[in-house]
C-alpha cells in the first residue's frame, strides 16, 4: 500500500509551472473605505500560493448583485436576488483552523507544485493552506460572490435556492492555459443560506472530499477537491435526524472546477409555477438569460460558438444537444462503477456534464437496482437504476428554462434523439470492457449484460467484487480452474440471513392488504396515497421472502451455483466468439485482461472506508483522509474528459 501511495504522489504530483500576470484584475466588491483600509491592512501575504493569478471573467461577464447598505454583516442576511448571477459576500472566519487534507494531484491543476522535502517547509505550506482554504484570508486577486440559482427539488420547483454554503472564489488561469474555478464550500452565510448557518462539518467534507478525488481516479467526470480544512468553531446537528442533536466541527472544502454553473442556474427566470406557485427571482429577465447563454457557451463550449456564431438559435440547439450526451455519458458511468448521487435535483446537474454536490452518495454494495442512498428520498425517486431516467427529465427542465432562446420543440427533439441513444451506447461500450468483450460489438450484448445483472440480484452478488472476479474467469476449451471459480464467484454472494433482510417487506401486513382493497375499490383515491409499482414491488418481496423462509444454506448455495452456471455458459460462449479467428491467442487474452482489469476497480468509496476516515479525523488522526486515493487504481486522463478547466 505504502508503494502504491508513492507510485500515486509521483504519477499526480509533478510541478508545473506558474503562470504570469494577466494584466488589470476586476474591481473588488465595493466596500466602505474603512473597511477597504482595515481589510488590505489585516489581509495577510500569500507565499506558497502567491503564484496564482486571478481572472474573473464570470463577474465580469454576468450581473452581480451589490449587497444593499446596512450593519456589518448585511451582505449575508438571506433575501431574494433579483436581476443578477451572484452576489458579493466574506467568508466568515472559523477559530484556529487546521488542514485536515491536501489533494496534490487537484491542486497541481492550479500549477502548484509538489510538497516539499523539508519538514518545516512542508508545515508552512500547511499553514498557509488552512489560512487561505479556510477562508479566514483572501488570496490577492479573489472576490468571493454566492451564485444564485433555482432547482426542482425531487420533482417540485423551489424557487430561489442558491449557494447557501458555498463560495465563489474567482477564476484561477494557470500557465497551460487553462482556467479553474474555486470554490469554498462551508465558509460561512450567504444571502442564500435561507435559515441555515452556511457551514459544513467535518464529516460531511471528508466524504466530499473523498468522493470528488475517487470518481476522478475512477475515470469519472467531477468537480475536484483541493484541501479539505476543520476547525475549533462548532455548530449544532441532528446527525441521525433523532431529536439529539450535538456539536460538530466547522469544516472548508475547496472545490475546483472549470465552472460550477448547473442547470438550475437557468432557472431563476422560470415563471410561477403550476404546482407550488413558486418563481424565480428574475422572471421576466430574458436579457439576463442571453447574457448566460454567451458567457456559458463562449466559455465552455468555444468550439459550438466558433461554428454557429452567425446563428444563435441554432448555436443554442447545438449546445443542448452536447450537454445532453455529456450528461448521459456521465451518467452511463455512473452506472457501470455502482455509484448513487441520491440528490438529483436540476440544481445538481452540471451544465458541463460533471459530477457534482456530494451529499448523501452511495455506492451499490449487494447489486440491488432499486438502492437509495438518500434516508430522505422516501418515495425512492433517485433510486440507482432511475438515475438515467431522472438526469431526462432534468435535462426536459433545462431546455424549458432556456426558452425562448431554444425553441422548446427544437429542444425536445434533441432530447429525444440524443439522450437514450448515447446512455445507451455509452453504458453498452463500458460493459462490454468490463466483461472483456474487446474485439467484436454483438447485437445481444445487451442482453447477456442484463442476466448478469438480474443474476447479481438474485443472488445478493456484491456489484465491484463480481466484475472484479469476472476479470479471472478461465477461458479456453479445456475449461480448467472452472470450480475454483465458481466457487469464488459464489461467495460474493449473499449470507441467507442477509438475502431475507434485503428483501424483507417494507409494508405491515394490514397495510399491504388495505392498498390491495382500495385499489380494486377506489382506483381514483388508491393512485392518490400510492403507485401500483410500489405495491407490485412489495408483492415481489413478499413472495421471494417466502421463498427464502423455504430454503436451508446449502440449499441457498445450490440454487446460487446453478444460477451462476447458467449465466456463465453464456459468458463462455460469448467470449468464444470474440476469440473467433484470433491468430495470436495469447495476444487476446492479454488484451482482455489488460481491459478488464482497466475499467473494473478492485475497491470503491464504500460507506464503511469513508466512515473510518471521518471517525479517525473526529479523533484527531487525519491519516485516512489524508493520503491519495490509493484504493483506487490510478486513471490516466483521456482526451475526452471535459473536466478540464476551460481556455
Amino acid at each position: 500500500m505504502a508503494a502504491l501511495r508513492a507510485a500515486l504522489r509521483a504519477l499526480f504530483a509533478a510541478p508545473r509551472a506558474r503562470s504570469p500576470p494577466l494584466g488589470r484584475r476586476p474591481p473588488p466588491a465595493p466596500r466602505s473605505a474603512s473597511a477597504a483600509a482595515r481589510g488590505a491592512a489585516m489581509e495577510p501575504a500569500p507565499r506558497w500560493l502567491a503564484g496564482l493569478r486571478f481572472d474573473n471573467r464570470a463577474l465580469r461577464a454576468l450581473p452581480v448583485e451589490t449587497p444593499p447598505p446596512g450593519p456589518e454583516g448585511a451582505p449575508s442576511a438571506p433575501r431574494p436576488v433579483p436581476g443578477a448571477c451572484f452576489s458579493r459576500v466574506r467568508p466568515a472566519p472559523l477559530r484556529q483552523p487546521r488542514l485536515v487534507a491536501l489533494s496534490e494531484p487537484a491542486l497541481a491543476l492550479l500549477g502548484l507544485g509538489a510538497p516539499p522535502a523539508d519538514a518545516a517547509a512542508r508545515e508552512a505550506r500547511e499553514a498557509e493552506a488552512a489560512l487561505f482554504f479556510s477562508g479566514n484570508a483572501l488570496l490577492p486577486g479573489a472576490e468571493p460572490a454566492a451564485h444564485c440559482y433555482c432547482g426542482h427539488q425531487f420533482g417540485q420547483f423551489a424557487g430561489q435556492l442558491g449557494d447557501g454554503a458555498a463560495m465563489y472564489l474567482g477564476e484561477v488561469c494557470t500557465a497551460a492555459g487553462e482556467r479553474w474555478e474555486l470554490q469554498l464550500k462551508g465558509a460561512g452565510p450567504t444571502p442564500f443560506s435561507r435559515q441555515a448557518d452556511g457551514r459544513k462539518v467535518l464529516r460531511s467534507s471528508i466524504r466530499e472530499f473523498l468522493c470528488s478525488e475517487a470518481m476522478f481516479h475512477l475515470g469519472i467526470p467531477t468537480t475536484r477537491a483541493g484541501a479539505c480544512v476543520t476547525s475549533q468553531s462548532t455548530v449544532v446537528r441532528d446527525v441521525f435526524y433523532d431529536g439529539n442533536p450535538k456539536y460538530e466541527k466547522c469544516t472548508v472544502v475547496l472545490r475546483i472546477a472549470s465552472t460550477f454553473l448547473r442547470f438550475g442556474s437557468f432557472e431563476i427566470f422560470k415563471p410561477a409555477d403550476e404546482h407550488t406557485g413558486r418563481e424565480g427571482p428574475s422572471v421576466g429577465r430574458n436579457d439576463i438569460r442571453v447574457q448566460m447563454l454567451d458567457y456559458v457557451i463562449g466559455t465552455f463550449y468555444p468550439e459550438i460558438q466558433a461554428t454557429h456564431a452567425e446563428d444563435r438559435v441554432q448555436r443554442n440547439a447545438a449546445f443542448f444537444r452536447e450537454v445532453t450526451r455529456r450528461t448521459a455519458w456521465m451518467v452511463a458511468e455512473w452506472q457501470c462503477v455502482g455509484f448513487c448521487h441520491g440528490v438529483l435535483n436540476t440544481d445538481n446537474m452540471s451544465i458541463v456534464g460533471l459530477t457534482i454536490d456530494y451529499g448523501p452518495f452511495g455506492f451499490l454494495d449487494r447489486y440491488d437496482p432499486d438502492h437509495v442512498c438518500n434516508a430522505s428520498d422516501n418515495a425512492g425517486r433517485y433510486t440507482y437504476s432511475k438515475q438515467p431516467e431522472v438526469c431526462k427529465w432534468n435535462l426536459q427542465k433545462l431546455l424549458e428554462a432556456l426558452e425562448p432562446e431554444l425553441p422548446r420543440e427544437l429542444g425536445e427533439a434533441i432530447l429525444a434523439e440524443e439522450f437514450d441513444s448515447e446512455f445507451h451506447r455509452h453504458y453498452l461500450q463500458k460493459m462490454r470492457r468490463k466483461l472483456g468483450l474487446v474485439r467484436k460489438e454483438l447485437d445481444d450484448d445487451g442482453a447477456l449484460v442484463a442476466k448478469l445483472l438480474e443474476t447479481m440480484h438474485l443472488t445478493g452478488a456484491d456489484f465491484t467484487n463480481t466484475f472484479y472476479v469476472l476479470s479471472s474467469f478461465p477461458v479456453g476449451p479445456e475449461a480448467l480452474g472452472l470450480p475454483e471459480f465458481l466457487a469464488a464467484l459464489t461467495a460474493q454472494c449473499a449470507s441467507l440471513e442477509e438475502l431475507k433482510l434485503a428483501f424483507r417487506p417494507q409494508m405491515d401486513p394490514r397495510q399491504l392488504s388495505m392498498m390491495l382493497m382500495l385499489a380494486q375499490s377506489n382506483p381514483q383515491l388508491f393512485a392518490l396515497i400510492g403507485t401500483r409499482a410500489n405495491v407490485t414491488k412489495e408483492l415481489e418481496r413478499v413472495e421471494q421472502q417466502s421463498r427464502l423462509e423455504q430454503l436451508s444454506p446449502a440449499e441457498l448455495l445450490s440454487k446460487n451455483q446453478g444460477h451462476w452456471a447458467d449465466w456463465l455458459q453464456q459468458y463462455r460462449a460469448r467470449l468464444e466468439k470474440d476469440r473467433e479467428g484470433v491468430s495470436d491467442e495469447e495476444a487476446w487474452q492479454a488484451e482482455r485482461m489488460r481491459v478488464m482489469h482497466a475499467n473494473n476497480p478492485k475497491y470503491v468509496l464504500r460507506n464503511y472506508i469513508a466512515q473510518n476516515a471521518i471517525e479517525a479525523a473526529e479523533n484527531g488522526d487525519f491519516s485516512e483522509a489524508s493520503s491519495p486515493p490509493s484504493p483506487l487504481r490510478p486513471w490516466v486522463p483521456r482526451e475526452d474528459n471535459w473536466g478540464r478547466g476551460s481556455p
